[in-house]
């Protein structure tokens, strides 16, 4: 495929990109029956079908999937190096695609607004999900990561920082039942704990191994659930400490302890990793991580 092509190639990102030809054509500027000229030459020339197309819109093959991969880091390396040719701040433009558990939403805020408010032609977006964004099709430029190291190839791996969590409870709830002391006095409390009951977490399956199954009174699928049912005074959960420090009405039940820690990952995919923005964010990251407790 020659450089005359990158047109097609373009139009395709968009149409995996958007999902539908109405939203490729909006971003480009043009009508929609280029985009689907564009589609459709593309796939002839390449001999394979690049998108399953249905009534909701379009759904990038396996074969999309690797022009998608090659579309967007082609695209990035061309911003890039037209920043680098006007001047170092031009290349802070487009978007910053971040994404991480929700867990960590309230400390990585923080750092992207700071961000994108010292380069305000950038755009940010933070993608939490239970699903593991690909940063290889282009799906997000830096990726913070929780648990075990992660071992996709073509990624840069780098320690962040180590999440420390601690047992706490609600004012309310002490009001209610008591401060518990002891580990005899803990096991007649009432507990919150993850609706994933195989949970990887090392303080959840210590949770899962010192409390009884039934003291688990309240389940939740996410971060946010599960420190308001805290707040709620529902039971006693576990909870990051840089979260819990921020709540005034919160008691510490059981202090951090090193084996609850969950390392933090921060990933970056090798195409993109020097590229200006993801240079400059990744470095005020690793200074902000620094200050967490």
């Amino acid at each position: 495929m020659d450089f005359e092509n990158w047109d097609e190639v373009r139009t395709a990102y968009q149409v995996a990109s958007k999902g539908t030809v109405s939203g490729a054509a909006e971003v480009l500027g043009v009508h929609h029956a280029t985009v689907i000229r564009h589609i459709d030459s593309l796939e002839d020339r390449l001999g394979v079908k690049l998108f399953q197309r249905h009534a909701r819109g379009y759904t990038a093959t396996e074969a999309g999937l690797d022009l998608l991969q090659v579309a967007q880091t082609t695209a990035e390396q061309f911003s890039d190096l037209a920043g680098r040719l006007r001047g170092h701040g031009a290349a802070m433009t487009g978007e910053l695609l971040v994404t991480s558990v929700d867990s960590l939403t309230g400390l990585l805020v923080p750092v992207l607004a700071e961000y994108q408010d010292e380069h305000p032609d950038l755009r940010v977006r933070l993608l939490t999900d239970q699903r593991l964004f690909r940063l290889e099709y282009g799906e997000a430029h830096v990726a913070v990561r929780a648990g075990g190291s992660p071992d996709q190839p073509d990624n840069i791996v780098q320690k962040l920082n180590d999440q420390q969590s601690g047992l706490y409870a609600h004012q309310r709830y002490i009001d209610d039942y008591g401060m518990p002391h002891t580990d005899e006095d803990l096991q007649q409390h009432n507990f919150i704990g993850p609706a994933d009951e195989s949970h990887r977490a090392p303080f959840f399956r210590w949770l899962h191994n010192a409390i009884p199954a039934e003291r688990i009174t309240f389940r939740a699928s996410d971060f946010r659930a599960t420190i308001d049912a805290i707040v709620a005074g529902a039971g006693i959960g576990m909870a990051p400490v840089w979260w819990a420090e921020r709540q005034p009405d919160l008691i510490q039940i059981r202090p951090h302890q090193k084996d609850w820690e969950v390392p933090l990952w921060l990933v970056t995919h090798v195409d993109l990793h020097r590229t200006a923005k993801v240079q400059s964010f990744t470095t005020k990251l690793k200074e902000a991580a620094k200050t967490w407790p």
